[in-house]
């Protein structure tokens, strides 16, 4: 109803005007689909960023890995120093 009277006049105005209307009743009409395929986007991950994801925690898991071989050599050199064993390594390694 109320795009009556915009389509009653719509041969008066200017064909920028009309091109004008017709893109916004395109982009209003094509808002749900927009806002739904986003919404899509937003709750699934693609394989670059499941393959991402899976490198960060792969980089994670290697530093703590280091810190604790860093850690566990400190230890045998200090065990060393005083004549003791080495303590078991980190991992069963």
């Amino acid at each position: 109803m109320r795009f009556l009277p915009v389509l009653l006049l719509a041969p008066a105005l200017t064909g920028c005007v009309v091109g004008t209307i017709a893109s916004t009743a395109v982009d209003v009409v094509t808002l749900p689909v927009k806002a739904a395929s986003a919404g899509v986007d937003a709750v699934t991950t693609s394989q670059s960023e499941a393959d991402e994801k899976r490198g960060r925690a792969l980089r994670r898991e290697e530093e703590r890995r280091g810190r604790a071989l860093r850690e566990w050599q400190k230890q045998c050199r200090i065990a060393t120093e005083r004549g003791d064993p080495c303590p078991p390594q980190p991992g069963g390694n």
